[in-house]
């Protein structure tokens, strides 16, 4: 079964507000076995809105429209539905109940224009708003299902999770439901990923592999429908297998986590400390760190160096070091080393990371935005530093910092012995 979201509502097409209820609507038809091949945006205009119904009867089993119920002039989907399939509009008397108890037991005057949220399509199977006030309505014409949610995303969610999902639960006949599984991937971005399991994706057929990316990370969704979660997981464990073999050393999680979860989790288990100094990235480590809850049984502290006077002050870096026409410089390997090292031994952790480099927007000491080092030092081990080269603005290149130093410093935890 293929189904189409068409949320009506000029507000979305103007930028006013973010159509979220398509994200909802998508992952509870997944559930259902049911498949979103199209999502439409569309005004409060009855001819655009007739237009949305007639191609999408042409490419979907199921419309499923959200918006356009309330009082208001405007909120004209069910009129225009009514009108397309030639039926008639009628007051569902449980819902006009409703709206006038809530008035008068306000003390409030209804209006006439509050009879709309009570129209119901004739023959159409009303659908009980537990949010608010609009009935929705479902029904099948002609081999089409259609369905009328509300547009308040709280209002929409309940309406979607009961009534909605029992009625499709009714005329659903054999549809499998779709059960997918998150994988996490660091030090790699999205082009080479995909390039390195091009061997997988061109001969992918069930299940399906789809990457996703955003700043700093990329993850992979892989899908599969089955009758039930125990074979599901069976058919997800051989292509994650065959994925590990490909990409396996940059795959740190089988779950929708960020890094900083992970890293917490095995230092706890590990029974490891960790310390920060940061100069370029201002914090970001530390903070990433702390959102993390029981992340105090590891994360001893963080320090941010930011002026050449504070990494001499509190980690004692000479200032011969920092400055001056021979010096290495606060943006260099050595530097990197340092701040790492002192911190460790500072805090007395089994861990010292650090960041020292240039986010931009100008240069620094002579060096180009993006010019980054990070560094790793490991109590009893030698310490290493990592040059990283980035680009984006300043934001950009100080949260790709912090993800490049967590995956290295993932790498090194876990071969931690």
């Amino acid at each position: 079964m293929k189904a189409e979201i068409i949320a009506v509502g000029t507000e979305m097409l103007m930028g006013q507000i973010v159509n979220t209820n398509a994200r909802d609507i998508s992952l509870k038809l997944a559930e259902l076995g049911i498949d979103v091949y199209f999502q439409t945006v569309v005004g409060d205009n009855a001819d655009r809105i007739q237009s949305a119904i007639e191609i999408g009867r042409t490419r979907a089993d199921l419309l499923l429209f959200t918006g356009g119920l309330g009082p208001t002039q405007d909120d004209i989907t069910k009129d225009v539905l009514a009108q397309y399939l030639g039926r008639e509009l009628e007051i569902h008397q449980p819902s006009m109940a409703t709206i006038e108890h809530l008035f008068s037991s306000r003390g409030l005057e209804m209006v006439q224009s509050n009879v709309r949220q009570a129209h119901s399509i004739v023959g159409a199977t009303p659908l009980h708003n537990a949010a608010g006030l609009a009935v929705g309505n479902a029904l099948i014409e002609d081999h089409t299902m259609y369905v009328l949610l509300p547009g308040p995303p709280k209002e929409m969610r309940t309406m979607l999770n009961g009534p909605v999902v029992d009625w499709l639960r009714t005329v659903l006949t054999d549809e499998k439901p779709l059960y997918s599984r998150l994988l996490k991937f660091a030090g790699i971005g999205e082009s080479n990923l995909e390039a390195k399991l091009l061997p997988l994706i061109e001969i992918q057929d069930d299940p399906t592999i789809a990457p996703y990316a955003k700043e700093g990370e990329v993850s992979i969704r892989v899908s599969t429908k089955a009758n039930s979660l125990d074979e599901a997981n069976r058919k997800i464990d051989e292509t994650v297998a065959e994925i590990d073999k490909l990409v396996g050393e940059y795959l740190y999680a089988q779950e929708d986590i960020p890094m900083e979860v992970e890293i917490v989790h095995l230092l706890q288990s590990k029974k490891l400390t960790i310390a920060s100094a940061e100069s370029c990235t201002g914090g970001l480590f530390s903070l990433l760190m702390t959102k993390v809850p029981t992340s105090s049984d590891c994360f001893d502290g963080g320090i941010v160096t930011y002026t050449n006077d504070m990494k001499q002050k509190l980690l004692g870096i000479p200032m011969e070091h920092l400055e001056g026409e021979s010096a290495p410089g606060a943006v260099s390997t050595s530097t990197a080393q340092l701040m790492a090292e002192r911190v460790r031994e500072l805090l007395d952790s089994d861990y010292g990371v650090s960041t020292t480099g240039v986010a931009g927007p100008g240069t620094t000491e002579g060096k180009p935005v993006g010019m980054v080092f990070i560094g790793i030092a490991a109590r009893g081990k030698e310490t290493k530093v990592f040059q990283l080269s980035l680009s984006g603005d300043r934001s950009s290149i100080q949260l790709r910092t912090v993800k490049n130093l967590q995956y290295r410093l993932w790498q090194a935890i876990k071969e931690h012995s």
